[in-house]
């Protein structure tokens, strides 16, 4: 599903990667973990190629970083799903509309555009709020439709980054949940995070980005039963 193999980048000669390497499987649920500033926006970019490695490479979904050409950029994009911090909704369309321009830019075809975006919304539980504005909408309820969209053209993985960062822990519980469910379904997740708290509650692979590399690491989880 994605590799980085070697991965060297660096910013204004600043180094960010150095011989980073690894790989997440079809159906993974991958936190990745680390300090601000280490790195995790930088690797999200470079799955969805908007950078690109200046040493080894990065595949994802069968596209390759050494060979993929401008023109199969938007192909790629359409079998990833990508979940921002601060949730990038258009605040001058409802949510409804939010998602169908997703469709409408893909090329998908009127007949289903309505289907789909129902079908989403209540995945998240927001069926209910299709004509609502972003205005309207709880913090929360935002990154549910920011989900929603994420997830509308059935991406092979998700990428998450920072969730759950502007929301309260009840919230964040509610979003970690939605994508288990989606997981579960078989969508891999790649979901980046500084909320270790969030981390122990799901049974998932751990990723710690520090010194340019990426290192697996095991994190105890907390008992459910334990206050």
């Amino acid at each position: 599903m994605l590799t980085f193999n070697h991965v060297e980048f660096k910013y204004s000669n600043q180094p960010v990667f150095s011989d980073l390497n690894l790989q997440i499987d079809k159906g993974d649920f991958v936190f990745l973990i680390g300090k601000s500033g280490v790195g995790k926006t930088t690797l999200m970019r470079m799955v969805y190629m908007d950078i690109l490695p200046e040493a080894g490479y990065v595949e994802v979904a069968g596209f390759n970083s050494d060979a993929i050409r401008v023109k199969e950029l938007t192909t790629l994009r359409r079998k990833l799903g990508i979940v921002f911090q601060d949730f990038q909704l258009l605040d001058d369309r409802n949510v409804y509309d939010n998602l169908a321009f997703v469709l409408h830019a893909t090329g998908t075809p009127k007949k289903m555009i309505k289907r789909k975006v129902l079908h989403a919304l209540s995945d998240v539980g927001l069926a209910h709020k299709q004509n609502n504005m972003p205005q309207q909408l709880s913090g929360g309820e935002k990154q549910r439709v920011a989900i929603a969209r994420a997830i509308i053209n059935d991406p092979d993985l998700v990428l998450a980054d920072e969730p759950t960062g502007n929301l309260d822990l009840e919230t964040s519980d509610e979003i970690i949940e939605i994508l288990k469910k989606i997981n579960q379904r078989g969508t891999s997740i790649l979901l980046a995070t500084h909320n270790y708290e969030i981390v122990r509650k799901v049974d998932a692979k751990i990723i710690r980005l520090e010194n340019g590399k990426a290192v697996k690491v095991m994190i105890k989880k907390k008992d459910d039963n334990q206050s």
